[in-house]
C-alpha cells in the first residue's frame, strides 16, 4: 500500500489551499482524525499519510501544520527524533504537533525542547485538542497542564498555573511578540481560574461545570478578562496574559 493514502484527490484540489497533514500508522485513527479535523477546521486541505515519507506528494505546498502521531514511543526515540528532524528540515513554516499516548510532563517538555508547537496526549477530549490545534494554527503554543495523583487520582494544580507553561512566547515560527496596547490589570482570583480553563482550551459550558457557576457568569467573565489584557478574543486573551506572565508584556 503506497504510503499516501489519497493522491488522486490531492492532485484535484487547489494549489492554492493551506495544507494541514497528520501522520497516524494505523488507517482506522487516520480516518477518524481526518472525518473531525475536516468539520471543526474548514479552509484547510486536511492530508492523510502513514509516514513522513509522504510528505513528498506535498512539495511546493503551504504546509501549515503537521500532527505526527508517536504513540508509546518516547521523544528521546531515534526514530521520533529522525522524524522531527525531517519534518523541521523539510517544512521549516510549518508548525509541528505531536500525538503520544504518554501524559506526562516530562516527555511534554521534551517535545517543547525539540521544537514542537503543540502536545496533545491522546487522553484530551476531542473538543481541547481542537481548540489547541487552533490555537497552534493562529501561532501559539498549546501543552496540557501538569497532571498530579492523589490517591490514584489526577488532577490539575492547584490555583493559577504559570500560563509560559502552555503557551509559546513566539507568534508563529518567527521572533515576533504581541504587545498589550495598554498594561494589563490584575485578575481576581475567579478571573484566574477561568483563564485556567481558557488556556486548556475548554468551551463555556465545561468552565461552568468546572467551576460550579453559570454559563452567563462564565460569559461575564472571560469578557472581563479581554478587557483587562486589551484582546479582541479569547485566544488572544490567553496569549496576552502569557507573555506578560512569562515577563514579555
Amino acid at each position: 500500500m503506497d504510503d499516501f493514502s489519497n493522491p488522486a484527490e490531492l492532485a484535484l484540489v487547489s494549489q492554492n489551499s493551506p495544507v494541514l497533514v497528520i501522520i497516524e500508522q494505523h488507517v482506522l485513527a487516520r480516518t477518524c482524525i481526518l472525518n473531525i479535523l475536516k468539520k471543526e477546521l474548514t479552509g484547510f486541505e486536511i492530508v492523510e499519510m502513514a509516514t513522513t515519507s509522504g510528505l513528498n506528494w506535498l512539495s511546493g505546498r503551504d504546509i501549515r501544520l503537521i500532527a505526527l502521531n508517536i504513540g508509546h514511543k518516547p521523544i528521546t526515540d531515534p526514530s521520533i527524533e529522525e522524524s522531527l528532524a525531517l519534518l523541521a528540515e523539510t517544512c521549516p513554516k510549518a508548525s509541528i504537533a505531536v500525538l503520544s499516548n504518554r501524559d506526562d510532563d516530562a516527555t511534554a517538555s521534551a517535545a517543547m525542547q525539540r521544537g514542537v508547537r503543540g502536545f496533545f496526549p491522546t487522553s484530551i477530549p476531542v473538543e481541547v485538542a481542537i481548540a489547541g490545534l487552533r490555537l497552534v494554527l493562529a501561532g501559539g503554543v498549546y501543552r496540557p497542564l501538569p497532571i498530579v495523583g492523589q490517591n490514584g487520582a489526577s488532577g490539575h494544580k492547584a490555583g493559577c498555573p504559570d500560563a509560559s507553561d502552555l503557551f509559546g512566547t513566539n507568534e508563529g515560527n518567527g521572533d515576533g511578540r504581541i504587545v498589550p496596547e495598554k498594561p494589563m490589570v490584575d485578575l481576581t482570583p475567579r478571573e484566574q481560574h477561568v483563564l485556567e480553563a481558557l488556556q486548556l482550551g475548554l468551551p463555556n459550558k465545561l468552565i461552568a461545570v468546572r467551576l460550579n457557576l453559570s454559563e452567563n457568569t462564565v460569559k461575564m467573565h472571560i469578557q472581563r478578562i479581554m478587557r483587562k489584557c486589551s484582546a479582541h478574543n479569547r485566544t488572544e486573551a490567553v496569549v496576552r496574559w502569557s507573555r506578560r506572565a512569562n515577563g514579555h508584556a
